[in-house]
């Protein structure tokens, strides 16, 4: 359906990163994808993680709605090195999915908790590190940030709200040659798509499962994202079907 395939990974050895939501899905994948091109991982996950997806990484459990555990994740690469080149804002959360007019104002909250809250915690506690190698931010976004779809209140309005957040990154960040990117992530076989999947509320629901993206084709696109090469990306907001992406696909 996407006619999508994954994009070449420049080297990056010598390259700190540290990924969110590393456990499974697109997570695991970018974790793969930046050890076998040399970068030093660090990975952390919450709940359930795929161990073997992530050999060659330091892993670590992380709860992003955590200020304790953020803390404790940063002071972990900081312990190791001292360096961080770039930060993905991976981890992220549908639920609750439903009509809104059946949601509990306050069941709205745990997305918002991880996917904004969550990444404006990340990246302030990780900023002393990526001031100092005038790093990089890639946020996983989603075209649901623009585009409203039924039955995902929570995910639409707090994925719009972690699009505005990167554009402030960009504005406010910018001055310490930190870059920050929101990287639209089209419908990807993943637990977050089963659960789309069971609920059937939208088109994207119906999509067959042999028809979805495989994880490994954002995972390289966010994996591009940590090379050097992407310096010269002037856009804050970028997808991973636009032409820029495509054109290094193998198709």
């Amino acid at each position: 359906m996407f006619n999508l395939a994954p994009i070449p990974v420049p080297a990056l050895t010598g390259r700190t990163v540290l990924v969110t939501g590393a456990g499974r899905g697109i997570g695991a994948a970018l974790v793969q994808q930046l050890v076998a091109a040399g970068a030093q991982v660090f990975a952390g996950f919450y709940g359930a993680a795929d161990m073997g997806a992530l050999a060659g990484a330091v892993t670590f459990p992380l709860d992003v709605t955590d200020q304790s555990s953020v803390n404790a994740a940063v002071a972990q690469v900081t312990a190791f090195g001292g360096r961080l080149d770039v930060l993905v804002n991976n981890a992220g959360i549908i639920a609750p999915i439903g009509h809104l007019e059946h949601l509990p104002s306050d069941a709205l909250r745990p997305a918002f908790d991880v996917n904004v809250t969550g990444l404006h915690r990340m990246t302030v506690a990780c900023l002393p590190l990526l001031k100092a190698s005038r790093g990089t931010i890639v946020n996983a976004g989603t075209g649901a940030a623009t585009t409203p779809m039924e039955g995902w209140t929570a995910y639409c309005a707090s994925k719009a709200a972690a699009r505005m957040m990167t554009q402030m990154m960009a504005l406010e960040l910018a001055p310490h040659g930190i870059q920050s990117f929101f990287i639209g992530i089209p419908p990807t076989d993943t637990m977050m798509q089963g659960e789309i999947r069971v609920a059937g509320l939208n088109p994207i629901s119906q999509i067959p499962q042999d028809k979805l993206v495989a994880p490994d084709v954002p995972a390289s696109v966010m994996a591009w994202l940590c090379s050097a090469e992407a310096r010269a990306v002037d856009e804050v907001l970028l997808d991973v079907r636009q032409d820029r992406f495509t054109a290094m696909m193998a198709l």
